[in-house]
């Protein structure tokens, strides 16, 4: 069993390609926190370009969620933990790191061709770029795939649910249930069993490797906030935004 340590506060970055599912993950992570009743934020970071190309630097998707046992105001100004799925998730993400904060790496996705998209001239991971944080290279899409070697997808479909095989990495860190985000699995993916069984493998995956490889010797725990009983909804920015116009045009009298 390895130890487990009480912190008041976190702050993730999560990130990749627009395609990787971050959007997906941040908000899985998000749903799971508030349900262990942590106070918390967001920051979705949507891409600067559309359908920017795979592996750019301006088609990089991230999510910031910072949470907390405490009052919790702002998504965090800098990240503990970044959640890199590719040499341009890196790239983009660094400046949002805490010094010596924890970088968890997709090493799979760090080729030559991944490097030069992402302005790296050399392999930060073999070059001492990375001295000043606490690096877990992982082999995501490898253990992924062969979570779901007997699941009848392609190849490329099965590596599309390495994002569940990080969250489920995470999950064990931060020592979340993963049933949330089994039950929205099989709720999303109803009419798609055979999804339902990758996704739900690949975060099982992932929170099994996290706590059965060396490279992780501690998980964390974040206590409940004091939050006053009610009834608590999750919202965008914009959908507030569009509340309060629809309030405010109620009290005024505006049909």
């Amino acid at each position: 069993m390895k130890p487990i340590q009480d912190i008041e506060s976190v702050t993730i970055r999560f990130a990749g390609d627009s395609g990787d599912g971050m959007q997906v993950t941040g908000n899985q992570f998000t749903i799971t926190t508030a349900i262990a009743r942590n106070d918390l934020s967001t920051l979705p970071d949507f891409p600067a370009e559309i359908r920017a190309p795979a592996g750019t630097l301006y088609g990089v998707s991230g999510f910031q969620i910072q949470f907390s046992s405490e009052q919790v105001h702002t998504p965090g100004d800098a990240a503990d933990v970044l959640v890199a799925m590719n040499p341009a998730a890196l790239q983009a993400g660094l400046k949002y790191l805490k010094n010596n904060g924890i970088i968890i790496i997709n090493t799979d996705a760090f080729s030559d061709r991944n490097l030069k998209m992402a302005n790296f001239q050399e392999n930060p991971l073999e070059n001492g770029r990375l001295k000043g944080y606490q690096v877990f290279p992982v082999e995501m899409s490898r253990l992924t795939k062969e979570a779901l070697e007997t699941v009848d997808l392609s190849h490329k479909e099965k590596e599309r649910c390495k994002n569940f095989f990080a969250l489920g990495m995470i999950y064990w860190m931060y020592t979340r249930s993963l049933d949330p985000t089994v039950q929205w699995i099989e709720k999303k993916f109803a009419s798609k069993p055979v999804w339902i069984e990758a996704n739900t493998l690949a975060l099982k995956a992932g929170r099994n490797y996290a706590e059965a490889t060396e490279i992780f010797t501690t998980a964390y725990r974040v206590v409940k906030a004091k939050i006053e009983p009610g009834i608590y909804r999750q919202i965008t920015g914009n959908e507030a935004i569009a509340i309060g116009l629809i309030a405010a045009g109620e009290k005024a009298g505006v049909n």
